[in-house]
């Protein structure tokens, strides 16, 4: 049987990994806030706290309680659990956490909250708060494992997606209640209205396809991300988790099986 992981984060990015690590025959469950706000809502195991249940690439997800997740692994499926993270450590026993929260800062993971620790992206340093650091930045270093240090600061700026960089993502004008008027999918021009803030309208800033879109009737923050427009236009890609999330899930994979790995060989179990 291969060790427990706890996922922090159910997001576009951590069901990358997430992914990876169900193909590999590791036993994940995720840790979820109660009311997730990720955008790209269609390609995140995380969603199933909204929906109760999401299909995602042959794999399911199902919010659980957290005395139900023995019997949800048991079934194959992959537990969204919305207790406290320290709750989850204590009950569950992780012999390995993944931070992929993405806050560009540590929420409170520590180093010595399970056997090997892995933070994803900014805001960690492999050696003091984790063992291991997972590049999120696009480019050279994408998913590459980081034993000694941080990952490449946060620019503030959007990845290049389809030639577009802050162009693609779409903010809160306001704080207030966010209600979507189109949905992931769907084709929108630019200055269209995807959207209200109360009743101040949302546009799209560039013409494409909502690749992700926040869930309608959550209270946002001014300048909350609210949604992301693909001008390459290819709709499956609003279905599939994405070459940037399987990147990143590649590392996080290659740290957990490297550390698998040493354990056995140490404990002369293969």
């Amino acid at each position: 049987m291969k060790p427990l992981v706890l996922m922090r984060g159910g997001g576009d990015i951590a069901s990358g990994a997430v992914y990876r690590l169900k193909r590999a025959g590791y036993p994940v469950v995720i840790s979820e806030i109660a009311i997730p706000t990720m955008i790209r809502r269609e390609v995140c195991y995380g969603n199933a706290v909204h929906r109760g249940e999401m299909v995602l690439e042959r794999f399911v997800a199902r919010h659980v309680a957290l005395s139900e997740v023995k019997d949800t692994l048991a079934q194959g499926i992959i537990p969204v659990v919305t207790s406290s993270y320290e709750e989850l450590l204590d009950t569950l026993k992780p012999a390995i956490v993944v931070d992929s929260i993405l806050s560009k800062k540590n929420l409170g993971t520590k180093r010595d909250d399970a056997e090997l620790v892995i933070g994803v992206g900014p805001g960690f340093t492999a050696g003091d708060d984790v063992d291991v650091v997972i590049e999120t930045m696009r480019g050279h270093y994408l998913g590459r494992c980081i034993y000694d240090g941080p990952a490449q600061p946060n620019t503030g700026i959007p990845g290049n997606v389809g030639g577009y960089t802050h162009e693609r993502v779409i903010h809160s004008p306001k704080a207030g209640l966010f209600t979507a008027k189109r949905h992931i999918g769907d084709s929108v021009q630019a200055n269209e209205v995807i959207g209200y803030v109360d009743e101040e309208p949302v546009r799209a800033k560039i013409t494409g396809i909502l690749r992700g879109i926040l869930k309608s009737g959550l209270i946002v923050s001014d300048h909350f991300k609210l949604a992301d427009v693909d001008a390459r236009c290819e709709e499956s890609h609003c279905y599939s988790i994405s070459d940037k999330s399987l990147a990143v899930g590649g590392g996080v994979l290659e740290a957990v099986t490297a550390w698998d790995y040493e354990r056995n060989l140490d404990g002369n179990n293969l």
